[in-house]
């Protein structure tokens, strides 16, 4: 995994085969100065780097089932194993009263 050192080094890469950059100043183009330069190399690194720390997680939150299917997926597990419906008793009574008193029509 790239650190943000490596993720500066290769944007600054990507942003000097790309220079001279323009920006608009009202009707005019103006180039970056060299702050305008490092604010957008440190802007895309860290942008990147937040990427590959925190990419999966995303990812993942996207395509779990909605919690309340999770728990119903484990609830029905546990009710199909009397061993799990013992050692998860508290948890399979609770969701059990919950689906008790609204049954499903």
């Amino acid at each position: 995994m790239a650190t943000l050192e490596e993720f500066v080094t290769q944007v600054t890469a990507e942003i000097e085969s790309q220079k001279p950059m323009f920006m608009a100043n009202g009707d005019e183009k103006v180039e970056f100065e060299d702050a305008d330069y490092e604010w957008i190399i440190n802007q895309r690194a860290s942008e990147l780097h937040w990427q590959q720390e925190n990419g999966w997680k995303v990812a993942r939150e996207s395509e779990y089932p909605a919690i309340g299917e999770q728990l119903d997926m484990l609830f029905h597990s546990i009710d199909a194993d009397d061993t799990l419906k013992t050692q998860f008793a508290d948890f399979h009574a609770a969701l059990k009263q919950v689906k008790d008193d609204n049954p499903k029509p």
